[in-house]
Order: C-alpha cells, then structure tokens, then sequence
C-alpha cells in the first residue's frame, strides 16, 4: 500500500478563516460563539451559534459566478482555494493527464440547505405559479462543491461526496485515503463544508432536543463532558486538506504536516440520532483505524473527540474510548467546545486541528469544563486546563453521524 501525506490545507471557521487564525485560537481558548445574525432568532429557543465572521467570497471566487453558489460552496471553495496555494501544486500549469491522477472528494450533510428554503419561500409567497431560480439546483444538490473545485483546477481524477450525517467529512478524508492508498490516485483534496445556520435547521434541531438553549451565555455554552452540558451549539464553515502519495510528495519537494495512517469506519446499528450508550461502534471504528495504522492503542498521544456537548452522546463516546484502550489510561480533548459543531464539516477542520498538534507538539484544551460529569470511565484524562505543549506523535480523530455513523481517522508524525 501507498503511504499518504498531507502537504496542504485551508480553514474558513468560527475561530478565524485561515489556518494560522484558527490554530492560535484553539491553542488560546477561544470561543467562536454569539449571537445569530442571519436571521430573526426571538421565536426560536436557541438564539446563538458559532458563526463565521468577516468571510469575503470575492477574495475566492468571482462577482459573475458567486450568484452560482451557496454558501456552503462558497466555503468549499475558498478552504480549497488556501488548500491548493499552501501545497504549492500549481494545476494549471500541471501537464493534463497528471491532473488525469488528482481527484476531490468533498463531503456536506445539509448541503444548499439556505439556498432550498429562499427558493421554497419565494414559491409559497407568489401565486402558485412554479418560478424558480435557474440556479437552484445546482445551488443546491450535495455534491456540486466536489464538482465545482474540479471544475477550478481541472482536476480529472475520482470526484464525488460523502454524505454520512456529523461523520461526513471524515468519512471524505478516509475515502481520498484509501483512493491513494489503492494507487487510482496521487493527490486528493478531500474536506468539508457546512452552511446550516438557517432557520430550518435551528428549529429542526430545536425540535429535536439537540441544540443548546444557554441564550444567555454563548461562548460557555458548548461544554463537552461538562455535568451541566444541555446540547450542542451549531457552528459553520469549511476546512480543507490536501493528500498526496508520499513519493509524489518528495519528488516535488512538497512541505509535509504530518502522514495518515489509518481510517476506520463502522455503524451503532442502534437508534435514529441517538449514539448508542454500550459505545461499541465507535469503538469498532477506532480499532479498525488502529490496527490500519499497525500501531497499539498505547501509542495514541490523545483522542480528538467527537463530543458534541449533548448529554448522552458525550458519555457513550467515552465508553467506546474506554473499551478501544483498556485499562491504559488516555488523554481526551473536545474542540467543539471552542468551535461549535460544524456538522458534516466538523470531521475536516478536526483533522486539520490533528495534523496541526502533530506538526507543532501541541495539543489545544477543552473549554467550558467546569464540572466533569462524575460518570466519565477511569482511566479518561481530560484536557481542561488550557493548551498543553508535549509530543504528540499519533492523534485519533472521531466523528460519529445520525443514523449510526461513526469514523475515525488516524494522524501522525512524517517519518521518511
């Protein structure tokens, strides 16, 4: 098997729209949580989210296409965009059938979900009358931000999404994985993008008993593993990473963050948004991914949990890492508290964190933990008291979905 590398990637998020903004963030603690402004929240019983703030599209994408796009493929192709630029590969000087050998597997769960309500909206308000945007499909449809960053670099190679609710991205990553692992690529860019601040998704979550209503205290809402936590806080954005098969890497003299080494994926097979409380698909993906990588569970510096402050999924996560490590003891750390959930993206702008740790031997803290709820396994060490410098030579890094999702992927040190 090919062995896989990241030598490039790009971030727009809550914490800042480069990946230099968004590091210094986590390591600092911050929270990317506030009020809503995209809509009127006073009838909702959520009122916040963790927003992006300050995103141009202009500086990605031009006046005449941006009408093209939803805003989720806006973010898609801007955290492309910083992808592309930071691997150094310059597609459009490439010869054509190397761009034959690259490929983009982009993921969403909700997809133009913005653009389907103004369309919806604007039917119900008319006469009846079927007018709709010409745009408004492919606005819309999961899959066009995979084709439209195919289409900006003319990229020939596998192109599709991956739709598997909260695990989508990952599952992206480990899918653009294994295309180079099995030699029907060279360089993938894989990642994810969400764009569901709206008021369909909000008062669907709200309905659903999953969103934080803490409307007084945003930014200390997201709290992972905290006794108090009382949902999650939906957040939005992209993240981007570019995979490369390591020979491909070296004889370029591309700049190397960090190697993939394994990807695991499973299914709870339980309930329709629960997680199931025995943790045992999780605890198959993160296994699977393990024995991928051909490490122990011992070797793992820490896990990159899923940890969406909700309260049963918090704890059946952690029974699936107590059942993958034994009795060895691991360091946990949940980003969500700083990032919100980023849905079908959060799998992508996690791993950046996780390749990031692996490349500066640091790992940022979980936020918001005040009272650790007194139900976590023995043997979970978790990392609440700030960013914490060591080497981190293996981060795992988990993502579980609606429906029974779960997929894991495994980051660690180059080593030639």
């Amino acid at each position: 098997m090919k062995r896989v590398v990241i030598t490039g990637m790009g971030v727009i998020s809550p914490l800042g729209n480069s990946v230099g903004e968004f590091w210094n963030n986590l390591l600092a603690g911050a929270s990317g949580a506030g009020p809503i402004t995209k809509f009127d929240t006073s009838k909702f019983k959520t009122h916040f989210a963790a927003e992006v703030k300050g995103f141009d599209p202009l500086v990605y994408i031009d006046k005449k296409e941006l009408k093209k796009y939803d805003l989720f493929t806006q973010y898609a192709l801007a955290a492309s965009a910083q992808a592309v630029t930071d691997s150094g590969l310059d597609f459009d000087h490439m010869p054509a059938e190397q761009r034959y050998d690259a490929g983009v597997i982009w993921a969403s769960g909700n997809g133009g979900i913005s653009t389907f309500e103004e369309q919806l909206k604007e039917f119900s308000n008319g006469d009846g009358t079927p007018r709709f945007n010409p745009f408004f499909i492919p606005k819309m449809i999961v899959d066009i931000a995979a084709g439209v960053i195919s289409i900006r670099y003319k990229l020939h190679g596998p192109n599709y999404c991956t739709v598997s609710a909260c695990a989508s991205s990952n599952t992206a990553i480990i899918s653009a994985f294994d295309t180079i692992r099995l030699g029907k690529a060279t360089i993938m860019i894989a990642g994810g993008s969400e764009a569901a601040i709206t008021e369909s998704s909000v008062g669907g979550f709200n309905a659903s008993q999953a969103l934080s209503k803490r409307n007084d205290d945003p930014a200390g809402a997201s709290r992972p593993f905290d006794a108090t936590r009382d949902g999650f806080v939906m957040g939005e954005g992209a993240a981007a990473l570019v995979l490369e098969e390591l020979e491909h890497a070296l004889a370029r003299g591309a700049h190397i963050y960090g190697e993939l080494l394994g990807g695991g994926m499973a299914a709870d097979a339980y309930h329709l948004t629960g997680t199931a409380p025995d943790g045992l698909g999780a605890a198959l993906g993160m296994g699977r991914a393990i024995k991928e990588a051909g490490i122990v569970a011992g070797d793992i510096t820490y896990v990159n949990a899923h940890a969406t402050s909700t309260p049963v999924g918090d704890m059946s996560e952690l029974e699936g890492i107590r059942k993958t490590f034994g009795n060895k003891r691991v360091l946990v750390t949940a980003p969500k508290s700083m990032t919100g959930h980023l849905l079908g993206a959060a799998g992508a702008i996690e791993s950046v964190m996780s390749v990031l740790s692996v490349y500066h031997d640091a790992i940022p803290g979980t936020i918001n933990c005040n009272q650790p709820d007194p139900m976590i396994p023995d043997g979970i060490e978790l990392l609440t008291a700030g960013s914490r410098h060591t080497e981190v030579n293996f981060v795992l890094n988990n993502t579980f979905g609606f429906g029974g999702h779960t997929a894991s992927s495994l980051f660690g040190k180059y080593k030639p």
